[in-house]
Formats: C-alpha cells, structure tokens, sequence
C-alpha cells in the first residue's frame, strides 16, 4: 500500500488523497465516515478531498435519504483525467517558463558596463556553455574550418556527424593536432592521457570522413578559425584552475584572415598521418 500512495503522490496526489483514493478505489458505495475510517483520515480532511474529487469527476456524489454517498468511477476514465490535467499542468508550467524567461533575460548584466565592441565574446569557466558555443560555430560554419588543437581534444558524437556533413557538403576541414605535449582525450566526460596509437586511431577515423589531417611537435595555438570570419580562442595555461579558464570568440575578418595565415605556416611544418605513422613505426 505504501508503494501505492508513492506512486500516486508522483502524479501529484497528496498522502491523504491518495489514502482516500486507495480506499474509494477498493469500496463501493462508501459515506464519508466509512472512507475516513478506511482510508485514516480525519473526516473534516475527508469531506475537503472527496468534494474536490467530484469536481474532477474522480467518483460520483449520490444522494440518498439521509446521507451523501461516493463511488469511484471507472480507473480507465480516472486515468485519463489525470494524463490530460497533467499536460495541461506541463503547458501551463512551459508557458510561464518562458514569459518568465523573456522578462528576466534583459535583466542579465543590465546594471553592468556594456562592453565597447560587441563583436568579441568572453566565456569564463569551463563549462557546458563553452561546448554548447564551440558546437554552435561548428554548425554555422559554411566553407572552411580551420582546427589547431593542444593538450586537449573534446570528443563528441555530435561533432562528427556535424563535421561528416560539413565534408560531404563540400566544406574544408583542416586539423592540426599537438602530440608532443601528451594529448587528452575527452569522451563521455572524462579526460584520459591518450597513447600515440589510439590518438592514430582517432585521426585515422577523422581522415576517413574526408577531415585533412596532420600533426605536429611543436607547441600550437589553441584556436579554431571559422570561414577566415570568426575565432574561437583559448588560451592554455596550466597553471590556471579550469574554473579560471576563458574562451574568446572574436568576430572579425581582418583578425581571422591574419590568424588564417598562421594557421598555414604551421600547416607547412606540420606531418602528415602517413609520414607520423612511419616515424613512429605504427
């Protein structure tokens, strides 16, 4: 019984409407004294919750010659009642969310110093939102992207597909890839030191979705370029708790253009997989 009145408190009875359910649910045709008795509960909360249960058309009120009578209705019908008041429930709740939403979101920073160009972007921390931005340029993108990653490598599921259909929709992907730093690998929210052949194996499968790939020794940037337009720059500091961390994305062409070409002076310096594997003898 107790994982019933649990149950029903999930579809958001209280505990004594749900005693009182339970025990109109298993009666017949009970008076409110009988239901109190039934259920244990006091008859003033028993006459409060069996008059809201009519109004939900939960059981039917029957008028005899001395007293007023309850059934519960069919339990198919109940159900429905409840699904229906549930997603009202859930509409209503949504509704309020976003004209909530909408009222508190030109409040953020109101009070604070606008800053004087609003094409750059500062993301403090590392968090979710940093993903949730690097993943958004990445689906914006529309001609050319342009990686340099260091010391860490996010994996998702997401990004490949995003960049799969980037390749096939005749979009440029260009990665060059530190190695000499030990890099990590970020998959399913853990961070794990990556040896040379698994790192090889994530290349290899990058490289066969069309991504031109190459890696290099030397200490890179950590910087993605975005159709020569937009950058999205972190600067690595080891010595800086990841909480301290901060991304910029700066929206301007001349600074891309001119990062672009450093990207390709890189480019130049930097192996090919085919000339790593020989190196490495994989």
């Amino acid at each position: 019984m107790t994982e019933l009145i649990f149950k029903l408190r999930s579809l958001g009875f209280t505990d004594n409407e749900s005693k009182i359910f339970l025990a109109l649910l298993q009666g017949r045709i009970l008076s409110a004294t009988e239901v109190a008795k039934a259920a244990k509960v006091t008859r003033t909360d028993v006459y409060t919750i069996l008059k809201s249960f009519v109004d939900k058309g939960y059981c039917n009120e029957i008028e005899t010659n001395s007293i007023l009578k309850y059934e519960m209705i069919d339990p198919e019908v109940i159900l429905g009642k409840i699904q229906l008041n549930l997603e009202r429930e859930k509409e209503k709740k949504s509704k309020a969310f976003d004209e909530t939403f909408n009222i508190l979101k030109p409040l953020y920073n109101s009070k604070s110093e606008k800053p004087s160009n609003s094409n750059i972007e500062l993301i403090r921390g590392y968090n979710k939102q940093r993903e949730i931005k690097f993943y958004e340029l990445l689906k914006n993108a529309k001609k050319e992207i342009l990686f340099m990653v260091r010391l860490e490598l996010f994996i998702s599921d997401d990004v490949d597909q995003t960049a799969a259909k980037f390749i096939k929709n005749g979009g440029v992907i260009k990665s060059i890839y530190e190695v000499g730093g030990g890099l990590k690998v970020r998959k399913d929210d853990k961070w794990i030191k990556a040896a040379p052949k698994d790192l090889m194996n994530i290349f290899t499968k990058f490289e066969n979705y069309g991504e031109q790939v190459r890696v290099s020794t030397l200490s890179i940037p950590n910087y993605t370029i975005i159709d020569r337009e937009i950058v999205f720059m972190n600067i690595v500091d080891k010595s800086v708790p990841k909480y301290n961390e901060a991304d910029i994305i700066i929206r301007n062409k001349e600074f891309a253009e001119s990062h672009a070409a450093v990207f390709f002076t890189l480019w130049e310096k930097a192996q090919t997989l085919k000339e790593y594997k020989m190196q490495n003898k994989f």
